[in-house]
């Protein structure tokens, strides 16, 4: 295993990330600076960022139904209960994909793998994360220019990529954007007072029936749904590129 994806699967960031950090010279093994990217370091081997040694982990990614309640933390002096309490304590140590506030709920996904992570949340690959909002009155088709027009919040434009209604009290909208709360403050601007949210997919990946509170790991079909570089090629070339991605 290279050093950068050593470093990646220690929890470091991705690829690109740890590649920035072995070329400043902040990695060190056995005690000296490593700057050889093409390094695989054994399992004797101490691997430092800085003071911090680091061990690299099996890879792992998981969806996780996070219900209402749980924040999208490790620890928070002022919540209770956080998403990670509801893993197993042997599990390896991950990390949430983006967050849902403390009231929302769904779709949450958590890994150690920086790449995935970096796929799910830069501007440039333009995820797409579904809601299903639960409104306090009727909703008025009307007003659904407003929300793909965009509002003003902390001094950007906030806008929705899709907005439409499912039943008298509900719609569905997709978003891009990570604006804190953005869900909730586009509606209030426009005289509503959201009751339920609920993230039912990031991506190609579906929150479908998996009970509030419990997660599952993501398969391998999943995983490459979220590849742009597969979901470029010929549908008969797909297998060997993941076969290739997996060497």
């Amino acid at each position: 295993m290279r050093l950068n994806r050593y470093l990646a699967a220690a929890g470091v960031g991705s690829r690109r990330h740890c590649d920035e950090l072995i070329a400043a010279g902040r990695v060190t093994i056995n005690g000296r600076v490593c700057t050889d990217f093409a390094y695989q370091p054994a399992g004797t081997d101490h691997v430092k960022l800085g003071a911090k040694m680091l061990r690299a982990q099996r890879r792992l990614d998981i969806l996780l139904h996070k219900p209402a309640g749980f924040v999208s933390t490790r620890t928070d002096p002022n919540a209770r209960d956080t998403i990670f309490d509801l893993l197993p304590a042997n599990m390896p140590r991950l990390f949430n994909v983006g967050r849902l506030d403390a009231q929302s709920e769904g779709l949450l996904v958590l890994t150690n793998d920086g790449d995935l992570a970096q796929r799910l949340t830069h501007p440039r690959y333009k995820v797409d994360k579904e809601y299903e909002v639960t409104l306090d009155r009727a909703w008025d088709a009307a007003q659904a220019a407003k929300l793909l027009h965009g509002v003003m919040l902390d001094g950007q434009r906030a806008k929705l990529e899709r907005v439409y209604s499912t039943k008298p009290l509900q719609v569905r909208v997709v978003l891009r954007q990570g604006i804190n709360r953005q869900i909730r403050r586009m509606f209030y601007e426009i005289g509503y007072e959201v009751k339920r949210l609920v993230r039912i997919r990031v991506g190609t990946l579906r929150l479908g029936e998996l009970p509030r509170g419990h997660w599952r790991p993501l398969t391998k079909a999943e995983l490459n749904s979220l590849d742009p570089a597969a979901s470029r090629l010929p549908a008969e070339r797909r297998s060997a590129h993941a076969r290739s991605a997996r060497s």
